[in-house]
């Protein structure tokens, strides 16, 4: 069952929605090179805190952070430790807030001081692939429509697209039905979008294969070749007409 939000629960997540996003906002000048991952952490954490809001990721089944920071070719769920950033990184900070129950969740790919062209224009085409995910939703339509257009940027350009890494549903719980992948699929054809339900979009893309490893430490998933990858989300409600952003302005 996909949860409909009512008017109470959906201004908790807009309060939950500013926190994440004013702290991925800050990130853009706080991030530099020679900064260690887990003063990135404690730098998010003590924000998160000081605005009566909890940390989603903190303890979510025995992780052991406030975020998950990515690095070049980790995907998604690194856990900050003294790894430091380096000129020509990309760096991907994914982060939740709990406020008064209800999360939001978010993710934004930092470019670090000087990179390639080619992976300048990578990072910016997952960030649109987000938007023209967003693009096509109101109340109504078919989740799988906004798998396809999430899809359609990657196949345009040649990124991998990783079919075990998906969105997913989100409010009083981090993760909620329905699990959103970034292809076209056959489980989402059967999904259709209502007003109300609150919603985790999340392309995650790599400069090159679409297969991944588990590290050791049984969080941290990086590409099996190498290859960079970038990772956007937004926490959005579905509205009659589109959409609302909750993780942003």
């Amino acid at each position: 069952m996909i949860s409909i939000k009512n008017e109470q629960e959906i201004e908790l997540m807009r309060k939950s929605g500013k926190i994440t996003y004013d702290i991925l906002m800050k990130l853009k000048d706080y991030i530099k090179p020679g900064m260690s991952t887990k003063q990135i952490d404690e730098y998010v954490h003590d924000y998160i805190v000081s605005h009566d809001a909890i940390p989603s990721f903190l303890g979510y089944e025995g992780y052991p952070a406030s975020t998950c920071i990515s690095i070049n070719d980790m995907v998604v769920h690194g856990i900050p430790d003294d790894t430091k950033i380096k000129n020509g990184d990309i760096v991907s900070v994914d982060v939740g807030s709990i406020y008064k129950g209800y999360h939001s969740d978010s993710a934004y790919t930092y470019i670090v001081g000087k990179v390639d062209k080619k992976t300048e224009k990578f990072v910016n085409d997952t960030q649109k692939a987000l938007y023209k995910g967003l693009s096509v939703i109101k109340s109504g339509v078919k989740l799988n429509e906004v798998c396809k257009a999430i899809e359609s940027i990657a196949i345009e350009n040649k990124y991998g697209v990783f079919d075990c890494l998906t969105g997913h549903g989100v409010g009083k719980d981090l993760h909620e039905d329905p699990y959103i992948p970034n292809i076209s699929n056959y489980e989402s054809e059967k999904i259709i979008l209502k007003s109300g339900m609150t919603l985790a979009i999340e392309p995650m893309f790599s400069l090159g294969t679409n297969k991944v490893w588990l590290l050791p430490d049984e969080w941290g998933i990086v590409t099996r070749d190498g290859s960079k990858a970038a990772h956007f989300e937004h926490t959005i409600l579905v509205t009659e007409n589109g959409y609302e952003i909750l993780t942003g302005e």
